[in-house]
Protein backbone atom coordinates (compact mmCIF):
# COMPACT_ATOMS: atom_id res chain seq x y z
CA UNK A 1 0.00 0.00 0.00
CA UNK A 2 1.37 2.97 -1.46
CA UNK A 3 1.92 6.21 1.18
CA UNK A 4 0.74 9.77 0.61
CA UNK A 5 4.06 10.73 -1.03
CA UNK A 6 4.54 7.84 -2.99
CA UNK A 7 0.80 8.60 -4.15
CA UNK A 8 1.53 12.23 -5.03
CA UNK A 9 4.63 11.86 -6.45
CA UNK A 10 3.22 9.23 -8.94
CA UNK A 11 0.30 11.89 -9.98
CA UNK A 12 3.43 14.50 -10.01
CA UNK A 13 4.95 12.25 -12.37
CA UNK A 14 2.14 11.16 -14.74
CA UNK A 15 1.46 15.02 -15.16
CA UNK A 16 4.99 15.24 -16.20
CA UNK A 17 4.71 12.10 -18.81
CA UNK A 18 1.68 13.28 -20.19
CA UNK A 19 3.15 17.28 -20.56
CA UNK A 20 6.43 15.92 -22.17
CA UNK A 21 6.85 12.71 -23.86
CA UNK A 22 5.54 13.63 -27.26
CA UNK A 23 7.85 16.54 -27.20
CA UNK A 24 10.78 13.74 -26.00
CA UNK A 25 10.28 11.44 -28.48
CA UNK A 26 9.75 14.37 -31.23
CA UNK A 27 13.66 14.90 -29.97
CA UNK A 28 14.76 11.09 -29.85
CA UNK A 29 13.60 11.20 -33.66
CA UNK A 30 15.62 14.06 -34.38
CA UNK A 31 18.84 13.37 -32.97
CA UNK A 32 18.84 9.58 -33.88
CA UNK A 33 17.03 9.92 -37.49
CA UNK A 34 14.59 6.51 -36.60
CA UNK A 35 10.93 7.60 -36.34
CA UNK A 36 10.46 3.60 -34.70
CA UNK A 37 12.96 4.37 -32.20
CA UNK A 38 11.89 7.49 -30.93
CA UNK A 39 9.14 6.44 -28.80
CA UNK A 40 11.24 3.45 -26.83
CA UNK A 41 14.01 6.31 -26.14
CA UNK A 42 11.58 8.55 -24.62
CA UNK A 43 9.65 5.87 -22.66
CA UNK A 44 13.42 4.65 -21.29
CA UNK A 45 14.77 8.37 -20.48
CA UNK A 46 11.44 8.61 -18.85
CA UNK A 47 11.26 5.21 -16.74
CA UNK A 48 15.00 6.68 -16.00
CA UNK A 49 13.39 9.34 -14.42
CA UNK A 50 11.08 7.69 -12.25
CA UNK A 51 13.40 5.99 -10.73
CA UNK A 52 15.23 9.05 -9.74
CA UNK A 53 12.03 10.96 -9.71
CA UNK A 54 12.95 12.43 -5.85
CA UNK A 55 15.74 13.85 -7.33
CA UNK A 56 14.28 15.34 -10.76
CA UNK A 57 11.12 16.85 -9.59
CA UNK A 58 13.67 19.07 -6.64
CA UNK A 59 15.56 20.07 -9.80
CA UNK A 60 15.98 23.49 -11.11
CA UNK A 61 14.83 22.13 -14.60
CA UNK A 62 13.42 18.78 -15.02
CA UNK A 63 12.52 19.22 -18.46
CA UNK A 64 16.19 19.84 -19.03
CA UNK A 65 17.66 17.05 -17.13
CA UNK A 66 15.25 14.88 -19.45
CA UNK A 67 16.35 16.10 -22.16
CA UNK A 68 19.89 15.56 -21.60
CA UNK A 69 18.83 12.16 -20.60
CA UNK A 70 17.46 11.73 -24.60
CA UNK A 71 20.31 13.16 -26.08
CA UNK A 72 22.20 10.36 -24.21
CA UNK A 73 20.17 8.02 -24.83
CA UNK A 74 20.28 9.12 -28.11
CA UNK A 75 24.18 9.48 -28.16
CA UNK A 76 24.67 5.86 -26.18
CA UNK A 77 22.64 4.41 -29.82
CA UNK A 78 24.40 6.23 -32.10
CA UNK A 79 27.30 4.96 -31.25
CA UNK A 80 26.02 1.14 -31.03
CA UNK A 81 24.76 1.69 -34.43
CA UNK A 82 27.78 2.81 -35.64
CA UNK A 83 30.05 0.10 -33.98
CA UNK A 84 27.70 -2.51 -35.31
CA UNK A 85 27.88 -1.20 -38.58
CA UNK A 86 31.39 -1.17 -38.31
CA UNK A 87 31.31 -5.32 -37.32
CA UNK A 88 28.99 -6.16 -40.20
CA UNK A 89 31.35 -4.20 -42.49
CA UNK A 90 34.60 -6.21 -41.88
CA UNK A 91 32.67 -9.62 -42.72
CA UNK A 92 30.03 -8.32 -45.44
CA UNK A 93 31.45 -8.00 -48.86
CA UNK A 94 31.64 -3.93 -50.15
CA UNK A 95 29.77 -3.90 -53.33
CA UNK A 96 30.08 -0.20 -54.58
CA UNK A 97 26.85 0.88 -56.10
CA UNK A 98 27.06 3.81 -57.91
CA UNK A 99 23.50 5.50 -59.43
CA UNK A 100 23.78 7.22 -62.49
CA UNK A 101 22.03 11.25 -62.15
CA UNK A 102 20.71 10.54 -58.94
CA UNK A 103 17.93 12.48 -57.87
CA UNK A 104 19.68 15.08 -55.63
CA UNK A 105 16.64 16.55 -54.88
CA UNK A 106 14.88 13.63 -53.47
CA UNK A 107 17.95 12.81 -51.53
CA UNK A 108 18.96 15.45 -49.78
CA UNK A 109 16.33 16.40 -46.93
CA UNK A 110 16.27 18.17 -43.68
CA UNK A 111 16.19 14.98 -41.56
CA UNK A 112 19.27 12.73 -43.87
CA UNK A 113 20.83 16.24 -43.56
CA UNK A 114 21.19 16.39 -40.07
CA UNK A 115 21.56 12.68 -39.61
CA UNK A 116 25.40 13.78 -41.15
CA UNK A 117 26.20 16.45 -38.62
CA UNK A 118 28.07 15.46 -35.65
CA UNK A 119 26.13 14.80 -32.51
CA UNK A 120 26.75 17.61 -30.74
CA UNK A 121 26.15 20.07 -33.37
CA UNK A 122 22.94 18.07 -34.73
CA UNK A 123 22.04 18.04 -30.73
CA UNK A 124 22.94 21.86 -30.64
CA UNK A 125 20.27 22.91 -33.95
CA UNK A 126 17.77 20.87 -33.03
CA UNK A 127 17.11 21.77 -29.90
CA UNK A 128 17.78 25.41 -30.72
CA UNK A 129 15.66 25.47 -34.27
CA UNK A 130 13.16 22.95 -33.78
CA UNK A 131 12.63 23.10 -30.42
CA UNK A 132 13.17 26.84 -29.73
CA UNK A 133 15.04 26.34 -27.06
CA UNK A 134 17.11 29.43 -25.41
CA UNK A 135 21.24 28.86 -25.38
CA UNK A 136 20.79 28.25 -21.59
CA UNK A 137 17.94 26.11 -21.66
CA UNK A 138 20.09 23.94 -24.81
CA UNK A 139 23.44 24.54 -22.69
CA UNK A 140 21.27 22.67 -19.87
CA UNK A 141 19.49 20.54 -21.49
CA UNK A 142 23.20 18.72 -23.15
CA UNK A 143 25.35 19.47 -20.11
CA UNK A 144 27.48 22.05 -22.00
CA UNK A 145 27.89 25.60 -21.74
CA UNK A 146 26.58 27.97 -23.24
CA UNK A 147 29.41 29.63 -25.46
CA UNK A 148 29.74 25.85 -26.67
CA UNK A 149 26.20 25.91 -27.71
CA UNK A 150 26.65 28.99 -29.49
CA UNK A 151 29.45 27.70 -31.87
CA UNK A 152 28.01 24.23 -32.39
CA UNK A 153 24.58 25.97 -33.44
CA UNK A 154 26.62 28.49 -35.84
CA UNK A 155 28.71 25.41 -37.37
CA UNK A 156 26.14 22.84 -37.26
CA UNK A 157 23.67 25.40 -39.68
CA UNK A 158 26.27 26.53 -41.73
CA UNK A 159 27.38 22.99 -42.67
CA UNK A 160 23.50 22.12 -42.91
CA UNK A 161 23.48 25.15 -45.38
CA UNK A 162 26.29 23.52 -47.21
CA UNK A 163 24.32 20.42 -47.11
CA UNK A 164 20.82 22.10 -48.27
CA UNK A 165 22.32 24.42 -50.67
CA UNK A 166 19.56 26.65 -49.32
CA UNK A 167 19.12 30.06 -47.17
CA UNK A 168 15.94 29.18 -44.44
CA UNK A 169 17.39 26.08 -42.57
CA UNK A 170 16.09 27.14 -39.21
CA UNK A 171 12.67 26.79 -40.78
CA UNK A 172 13.13 23.78 -42.65
CA UNK A 173 14.57 21.92 -39.43
CA UNK A 174 11.53 23.56 -37.78
CA UNK A 175 9.22 22.33 -40.27
CA UNK A 176 10.72 18.78 -39.83
CA UNK A 177 9.69 19.16 -35.96
CA UNK A 178 5.65 19.70 -37.31
CA UNK A 179 6.06 16.88 -39.99
CA UNK A 180 6.93 14.81 -37.37
CA UNK A 181 3.91 15.55 -34.97
CA UNK A 182 2.93 19.35 -34.62
CA UNK A 183 4.30 21.96 -32.39
CA UNK A 184 8.08 21.77 -31.38
CA UNK A 185 7.41 21.41 -27.87
CA UNK A 186 9.57 24.45 -27.11
CA UNK A 187 9.77 26.55 -24.28
CA UNK A 188 7.40 26.05 -21.65
CA UNK A 189 5.48 29.18 -21.67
Amino acid sequence: MGTVVDDAASVEFHAFFERHYAELSRLAHLLTGEADAADDLAADALLALWHRWDRVRAADHPVAYARGVVANLARTRIRSAVRERRRIALFWPHREEKTENPDVAGVVDVQSALRRLPFRKRACVVLRHAFDLSEKDTALALGISVGTVKSQTSKGMAELQKLLGAQGVPQKVHAAVAARGGESGGRNR
